[in-house]
């Protein structure tokens, strides 16, 4: 009898522990999971640097009179490399860069590495399977040439504290991340623009934390 009343008592508890959900959450939403970089970090550190180059008065730099009406900068997004020891996929910063830039009417981007074999795919289709109408067949030769390189850095800085009395048991941790973008003159080789994103994120955790 004791044992029924046992189990009995038990059930709330394994069908609290055993329940789970899927559900759709906001993606702009601050993410906290952890300490480790996250959607939020990439967020932030895309948008300080589209809103700082998109209104840099340094970029008139390349607007001369041979670009005609279209001013547009004609960029191409390089790689941000990833010093930080954590395994980072930086072309999702790279490519939230570009995406906004490109909405904001101000640049042009050509295309990177894979876009290229696709393009050349495409082109050597209509040029040799003999299925493209010889007028309408695009040729190579006649892409257009970035004026402007976009690339940078990513890297951290990571600090642990362990539990003593005097700190209340509480292990801290703490890190810092800084994103350095450049932007070049392909031309000249000059950097005529540059911009720091520094983040810092800290995480307390208790004794059985």
């Amino acid at each position: 009898m004791k044992t029924t009343h046992l189990i009995l008592a038990a059930l709330p508890l394994f069908s609290f522990v055993s329940c789970s959900s899927v559900g759709y959450e906001d993606p702009d939403k601050v993410e906290t999971l952890t300490i480790d970089f996250g959607s939020t970090d990439l967020q932030t550190m895309a948008a300080a640097m589209v809103t700082s180059l998109t209104s840099s008065p340094a970029l008139a730099y390349f607007d001369n009179p041979n670009k005609g009406s279209d001013k547009r900068v004609i960029m191409y997004m390089g790689a941000v490399v990833n010093r930080t020891s954590e395994h980072i996929d930086t072309e999702g910063i790279t490519d939230s860069i570009r995406s906004s830039l490109l909405q904001g009417g101000r640049f042009r981007f050509v295309t990177g590495q894979q876009g290229q074999a696709e393009v050349g795919e495409q082109v050597r289709f209509q040029q040799g399977s003999g299925r493209v109408d010889p007028t309408q067949a695009r040729a190579f030769g006649k892409q257009i040439g970035a004026e402007a390189l976009l690339y940078g850095t990513l890297r951290s800085i990571e600090k642990t504290k362990g539990r003593t009395l005097e700190g209340g048991l509480m292990k801290k941790e703490d890190v810092y991340y800084q994103f350095v973008l450049e932007c070049v003159n392909i031309e000249t080789g000059e950097i005529v623009w540059s911009n720091i994103k520094d983040i810092r994120k800290g995480e307390k955790r208790g004794l059985f934390g």
